[in-house]
């Protein structure tokens, strides 16, 4: 593995490995869960795409992270700091399979990985890609703190995907993070 391992409460998240192939199949091949982000793909398509996170990893230093469940040692998603070439700008991305959505996974996760992004990658403004009709991953945006920037463009060969960016400065981060911990805190929620 060629990069970080972060520890949250409830997750591992650390670079693919090849024993998360099976679940990350399994997840892109669900039509539901891929709604968004370009719909299934078989697992030819998804080992490609999996080896291009991993190799991201180790020529960019920034890729999708795989999720580990910490108490089934289970794969349960996607989340990153991702920069690909052409995107409007540095983002964190998340994607959950179906059985772990939910479960304030995704929450967790993001903001383990914001952190990430601005106090070691030192990235000064962070976007979401979000298709306007996934209400979910907009609601996490918001909830993070990231405001809807408005209609942004995707470069080949992803260029008629519908998305609205959504993003959030590193010292908007620092004020909205400890918000967010104040309140989940306060109501027994966070992880």
């Amino acid at each position: 593995m060629n990069g970080p391992v972060i520890e949250t409460a409830r997750l591992i998240l650390r670079p693919p490995a090849m024993e998360d192939f099976p679940r990350w199949a399994d997840f892109q091949a669900d039509a539901e869960t891929t709604r968004f982000i370009g719909g299934p793909r078989s697992p030819a398509e998804v080992w490609r795409s999996m080896m291009s996170v991993a190799g991201a990893w180790g020529l960019t230093g920034v890729g999708f992270f795989s999720l580990i469940e910490k108490s089934s040692g289970q794969w349960i998603g996607r989340i990153g700091p991702w920069h690909p070439h052409g995107w409007p700008g540095p983002e964190v991305g998340w994607s959950l399979h179906a059985d772990a959505m939910g479960k304030g996974y995704a929450l967790e996760a993001a903001i383990a990985t914001m952190d990430y992004a601005v106090d070691v990658l030192g990235w000064t403004d962070i976007v979401h890609t979000i298709d306007p009709a996934n209400v979910a991953s907009a609601r996490l945006a918001a909830r993070l703190g990231s405001v809807n920037r408005g209609p942004g463009r995707l470069p080949e060969p992803f260029q008629d995907a519908n998305v609205d960016v959504w993003g959030q400065t590193a010292s908007d981060w620092a004020g909205n993070r400890r918000c967010l911990i104040d309140n989940e805190t306060a109501t027994g929620t966070v992880a």
